[in-house]
């Protein structure tokens, strides 16, 4: 295993670098290049030392001990391909994920996050997203990672410990925050929400920035104090496992029957009735989809005020806004 360990540990390298530059074509550095060097610098393999691909047969297991060295190849090449990765699976659901490479670096970036920042991470995963926050940062104790599985914990502060990073890992409801670990002056989500809890805005400074997924956008807040933030979403599309506890997101199904086909496939729509379900029926949403123009996801927004919470298309005072849970 020596030699072949030596093999590997070039493969990732190599592949690694290929990432990077890969991320770094589509400009995602561009707004804040100090992400370019964590990326070149965190060994992704590290994190996923197994994980899951989608087969005819069901999911094939990969993993960094197999004694084929094929095997293992495999395995280095695929911890370093920009798409998501599941690594946890219970009775066929898929619990914990490793997300796509390029979309952890525009949420990154987008968090905007600055040096001295305290940052909490809702949704540990492998570990991944943490070590390059702390190595952005270079103060392992300014970052904290939360999730509610004590397995998936355990294994990110496992993950942590060999890349040589050692944030605060706490096992617990992201919904209610770290409040030991506050102040915070960025909170990042890796999970689906269908609100923000306010457990998030009490634990943070004013003026902090809040970027989580929400209604499969990515929501960027700005809290102005414990009951108020309000923020727009970003143009990117996002698909991340639903939070568990008690902040967890209830899909429900949704007829889209007798609507256009053109409407079905669009993201931009898919959006909107996600955004609005329990509010708008499917029609409703198309009637007001097609009479705004098809609006991209940047037009819609969220407000916190006190105990309401609403999203909104163009301005947060109307004429559009929906309630949400």
């Amino acid at each position: 295993m020596g030699a072949y360990d030596t093999e590997i540990e070039a493969l990732a390298a190599a592949a690694r670098a290929a990432l990077v530059r890969e991320i770094d074509a589509d400009g995602v550095f561009a707004a804040d290049p100090v992400w370019r060097e964590a990326f070149a610098a965190v060994p992704r393999h590290l994190f996923v030392s197994y994980y899951y691909v989608a087969g005819r047969r069901g999911y094939e297991r990969r993993w960094g001990e197999s004694p084929d060295r094929e095997a293992r190849k495999r395995w280095v090449r695929g911890a370093y391909a920009d798409m998501p990765l599941a690594t946890r699976l219970r009775d066929g659901e898929l619990l914990s994920s490793s997300s796509q490479p390029s979309l952890m670096a525009r949420m990154l970036v987008a968090l905007e996050v600055e040096d001295g920042d305290r940052v909490l991470e809702v949704g540990a995963g492998t570990g991944y997203n943490a070590a390059l926050l702390a190595h952005r940062l270079g103060d392992d104790d300014l970052v904290t990672t939360i999730d509610l599985e004590p397995e998936i914990t355990e294994a990110a502060r496992r993950h942590l410990d060999a890349a040589g990073f050692h944030p605060v890992v706490v096992t617990g409801d992201g919904a209610r925050g770290v409040p030991e670990r506050a102040p915070f002056d960025r909170i990042i989500a890796t999970c689906e929400l269908s609100t923000v809890p306010r457990a998030w805005l009490a634990q943070c400074r004013p003026g902090a920035r809040i970027l989580t997924p929400l209604a499969n956008g990515l929501l960027a807040l700005t809290v102005r104090d414990a009951a108020h933030a309000e923020g727009r979403f970003l143009p990117t599309a996002a698909y991340f496992v639903p939070l568990r506890g008690e902040g967890r997101a209830e899909p429900g199904s949704v007829s889209l029957a007798g609507l256009p086909g053109r409407a079905r496939e669009q993201e931009t729509f898919r959006f909107l009735l996600a955004l609005t379900r329990g509010t708008l029926d499917p029609r409703e949403a198309y009637a007001l989809w097609e009479r705004e123009g098809s609006p991209e996801r940047e037009r819609y927004g969220v407000t916190v005020d006190g105990e309401h919470e609403w999203a909104w298309l163009d301005d947060p005072a109307g004429p559009y806004g929906w309630p949400l849970p």
